[in-house]
């Protein structure tokens, strides 16, 4: 269980190792690293620096342990180069949605902290992951929880959701973790590139936006 981890998801663990350590050396580090909406413009690439950046350190241990696992599964089977490809837009794609929908709560309430209040975490693209996870292994039940793997993304949603009503910074993740879910199924539904078909995407229904839902309310989803 403890063995078997990539060479690539360990250099990236590193990165999100070093990226935590910078940022408590250094902490105004932060401004130039963290998505911070009224900062973006100049400071663009933190559109991809964000994502690479844990805060806190319960922060950094939930993503490395979820990037090495989740990675030990995922990277054998899309290749190093679809992993890494993989990562770079999800994270990037969530950003600029988190960016965007930062800067409409501000023009709906006007309330400054939506521009100014620091952004970062690897938590998008570990949902993203959770869809890769419920394409490949639908049907495997998890031993402990007694759950199937197509699951997982509609659970961690659901408590995520259910969590921001008591969290005042809710802000803070929930929309990474939405943002995360639906670009990672829109990329590997629509985008991900089939070497031994020289197809795109997968169009089975098993994996259509509607299995995100219980049976009882697939009807009020669109089957995409």
């Amino acid at each position: 269980m403890l063995s078997g981890f990539t060479k690539l998801c360990k250099g990236l663990a590193v990165i999100l190792i070093g990226g935590h350590v910078v940022v408590q050396l250094l902490p105004t580090s932060v401004t130039y690293l963290a998505l911070i909406p009224a900062r973006t413009i100049p400071f663009g690439w933190n559109l991809i620096t964000a994502g690479y950046i844990e805060q806190s350190v319960h922060g950094v241990v939930v993503s490395t342990l979820g990037l090495l696992f989740m990675g030990k599964l995922l990277e054998p089977i899309w290749g190093s180069k679809e992993f890494l490809k993989f990562i770079f837009i999800v994270n990037f794609l969530t950003s600029v949605c988190v960016f965007i929908t930062a800067i409409a709560l501000y023009y709906l309430t006007m309330q400054e902290k939506y521009l100014y209040m620091p952004l970062s975490g690897f938590h998008g693209v570990l949902a993203g992951f959770l869809v890769g996870i419920k394409q490949i292994v639908p049907d495997q039940e998890l031993y402990l929880l007694k759950i199937k793997v197509k699951w997982l993304p509609s659970l961690m949603l659901l408590l995520s959701i259910a969590i921001s009503f008591f969290t005042p910074e809710s802000a803070t993740y929930l929309p990474t973790l939405i943002f995360g879910t639906y670009i990672g199924w829109i990329y590997l539904r629509y985008l991900q590139r089939k070497p031994e078909s020289k197809l795109r995407g997968d169009p089975s229904e098993d994996f259509a936006f509607s299995t995100f839902f219980p049976e009882f309310l697939r009807y009020c989803s669109v089957s995409f």
